[in-house]
């Protein structure tokens, strides 16, 4: 089971990938609206090397540059 299935297998829901500046505006703004909020690093390509996009490349592609700039979000209500 992947990082992400663990997840949501305990009800955390994934939102989008960010970084700086908007990461810390968007986890602000679902924590103002009652979620719980939770930062993860990008997988490794391995995790998602069935993954395609960008015709064919793999979809992070867009990442590799400096992929510890960016986090996945994922959110859940606060219970």
């Amino acid at each position: 089971m992947t990082k992400e299935e663990e997840l949501v297998s305990v009800g955390w829901e994934k939102k989008f990938v960010s970084m700086e500046p908007r990461l810390t505006e968007m986890a602000e703004l679902y924590e103002s609206l009652g979620f719980e909020v939770l930062l993860e690093p990008l997988p490794s390509k391995e995790e998602i090397a069935d993954a395609a996009c960008c015709g064919g490349q793999s979809c992070t592609a867009c990442f590799d540059i400096d992929r510890e700039r960016y986090r996945t979000i994922f959110i859940r209500l606060r219970t």
